[in-house]
């Protein structure tokens, strides 16, 4: 497969580096581009791994024929979008009017309800995409939306539950948490941190459908395995909630992660004087520039903050439901240290976290064991192979049996076998 991947940040130097590492298991990548508008930093990426696949170029990810040009210079079957959400409806539509497949890490942006936006949805994430749906399924092509970590590696999680743990689903609760220390306020994306964080939190209840909360709602104690231990979770909007019901037939669906209560503080502050404005432009000497991507150019860039960062992050899928007649609740999940990460990978754990899964994915889908034309989320494959390829990549996963009806009759099971069978 010929990969472009738009993006050399944090993620697209961590997935470069997964599927070079991978020695053998990573040849279906015959050919990848790494592309970013600063030219010097995906040279820098491509000269560090050292092998021919890996080919560097300058693109504008806000310029429809500057990918074309990209697409057609290097034959290109499978774009790979890991910038800004900003830019991505200009490169979904792209991708399709040049035939190829389409992947991101997070989907269209979501706008919210102009009247009650922390009771009803308007446009919610990935919207835009879905809505184009038969138009991708017409032409023959494919187009996986939000396929990092969360979403995706979490969807793949509530796949893999509803196939293999569950007669029937009652919740599917995404939740995120990590005892991070050292580090910036920032370990990801300022931008996607601050639209993610700051926009009314969506949730999806059988019969009642998509509706909105108040912003860092409905905390709870979570937790999480990994030696993190307990973390306050709150509800943040986010892409599992809108890709789950699609498919997955359930009563209700949630994300909540760890938001630290002064960095609740700091979000609210940075929107109240209007710094996190991401639309509206304002001028600065002879030019124009929205506070938002000010603020991306000043605060210290995640990826460098977290060098120094210790701990791990956990992402995982809190799944309750019915098996065998008894109540049944498991979490599913991932954890990633930070050191290792950055000693593997030269990036911090949060990122490479969201890489792994679209490599592995991308491998699938080379091989022809994932293909489905359309528009589609993770829960829409069967979630085998990835679960057994997350291993393979470094990134091992675990099953957390909670307290349940179906564990006590485990345990039951356990304590009444015969010694030594």
């Amino acid at each position: 497969m010929k990969i472009l991947i738009i993006g050399a940040g944090g993620v697209g130097t961590s997935v470069v580096q997964i599927i070079k590492q991978a020695g053998s298991e990573g040849a279906w990548a015959e050919k990848v581009v790494i592309s970013d508008y600063n030219l010097a930093r995906a040279e820098l990426v491509a000269k560090e791994l050292g092998d021919p696949r890996f080919v560097a170029e300058k693109v504008d990810a806000s310029d429809a024929a500057s990918i074309t040009a990209l697409i057609k210079k290097h034959d290109i079957e499978w774009v790979l979008n890991v910038v800004e959400p900003a830019f991505n409806e200009n490169i979904f539509d792209t991708c399709f009017e040049n035939g190829v497949g389409y992947m991101d890490c997070a989907m269209t942006l979501s706008y919210k309800h102009p009247d009650d936006p922390y009771n009803k949805v308007h446009i919610k994430l990935g919207d835009y995409q879905f809505e184009r749906h038969e138009a991708w399924e017409k032409k023959g092509i494919m187009a996986l939306v939000g396929s990092g970590v969360e979403p995706g590696m979490a969807d793949v999680f509530t796949a893999y539950a509803n196939k293999h743990l569950f007669d029937e689903i009652d919740e599917v609760n995404v939740r995120d948490g990590d005892n991070y220390e050292n580090g910036g306020d920032f370990g990801f994306s300022v931008w996607t941190t601050i639209e993610e964080c700051l926009n009314p939190p969506v949730i999806w209840e059988k019969g009642r459908g998509w509706f909105t909360t108040e912003r860092f709602s409905e905390p709870e104690i979570f937790s999480f395995p990994g030696g993190i231990g307990d973390v306050e979770v709150v509800n943040v909007e986010h892409e599992e909630v809108m890709l789950v019901p699609r498919v997955i037939k359930c009563n209700r669906v949630t994300f909540k992660y760890g938001v630290p209560p002064d960095f609740r503080k700091l979000l609210l502050h940075l929107e109240s004087v209007g710094m996190a404005e991401a639309k509206q432009k304002i001028k600065v000497g002879d030019s124009e520039i929205a506070p938002r991507d000010f603020l991306v150019k000043v605060v210290p860039s995640p990826v460098e903050s977290s060098n120094n960062m210790t701990g791990a992050g956990c992402a995982g899928t809190w799944v309750t439901g019915k098996k065998d007649g008894l109540c049944r609740s498991v979490y599913l999940y991932q954890v990633a240290d930070n050191q290792d990460c950055i000693k593997k990978y030269g990036t911090n754990s949060v990122v490479a976290q969201t890489a792994v899964t679209p490599v592995i994915m991308m491998e699938l889908i080379a091989k022809g064991i994932w293909k489905l034309n359309g528009v589609h989320g993770a829960e829409s494959f069967d979630p085998d192979p990835v679960v057994e390829r997350f291993a393979k990549y470094g990134f091992p996963c675990g099953l957390r049996e909670m307290d349940s009806e179906y564990a006590e009759k485990i345990a039951e099971k356990a304590l009444l076998a015969p010694i030594g069978k």
